[in-house]
């Protein structure tokens, strides 16, 4: 049975009250942004009764590393949903915990997907959308060689963040992704104008230039050193 949103919210109800209460009520199903996540996580009580919802879908927003792996622990499902405003509403789902976790998406079963030339995701859509959607997002399509419609696909990152340099394509994301396990202090990857490359690849860090250069040409590819 729901909670009667009229008389009392989650905002409100004590832990003690929440534990007495566990037993009879209970969330059967919430859809929250990211931010409203991480809020709830940095309260005890908050974070308890997150917890108890039996599904839980996060979209709107990016979940970042640290976020996944606490909800990693969460007892009931939680989910992952892709969309955008084109789509209406989300048109795929991955699961965040459990034996079903994985980094990539699997699309509702009237949706269709491909790669652009440039290896952007095209969503065809047509309970939502009248013609396909050609997205900016980078992505990586696995299929299922005995039902070629048992797409899955992971997003890798934007076109608007890819490095061209010296003739090589590189994503900032990945690079992120190589490094943050080895960074201590926040950075981030970017990229400037080059006469000679196009583009270079760009490390922004709150610690030290010279452990962040020794970090990253022990952990990145030659041509992908900031």
């Amino acid at each position: 049975h729901p909670l009667d949103m009229k008389h009392e919210t989650l905002n409100i109800l004590g832990q003690a009250k929440w534990q007495s209460r566990a037993k009879h009520w209970y969330i059967d199903f919430a859809a929250m942004v990211p931010m409203q996540v991480y809020n709830s996580l940095q309260v005890p009580e908050e974070k308890e009764r997150l917890m108890a919802i039996r599904h839980l879908i996060i979209g709107g927003g990016a979940i970042d590393d640290a976020m996944e792996a606490e909800l990693r622990t969460f007892p009931n499902a939680v989910w992952s949903t892709y969309g955008m405003t084109e789509t209406l509403a989300h048109i795929a789902l991955r699961r965040l915990n459990g034996p079903e976790a994985s980094e990539w998406y699997t699309p509702f079963p009237s949706v269709h997907l491909s790669l652009s030339d440039e290896g952007c995701l095209i969503i065809d859509a047509p309970e939502v959308c009248s013609e396909p959607l050609v997205t900016n997002d980078i992505a990586e399509i696995s299929h299922n060689g005995d039902c070629p419609r048992c797409e899955k696909f992971r997003i890798l990152g934007r076109k608007d963040n890819v490095i061209c340099s010296g003739g090589l394509k590189i994503q900032a994301e990945e690079l992120e992704r190589q490094l943050r396990p080895h960074m201590s202090a926040p950075f981030v990857i970017s990229k400037r104008a080059d006469e000679k490359f196009g583009e270079v690849v760009v490390l922004i860090t709150e610690g030290s230039p010279s452990d962040a250069r020794i970090i990253c040409e022990r952990i990145l590819p030659k041509y992908h050193h900031p």
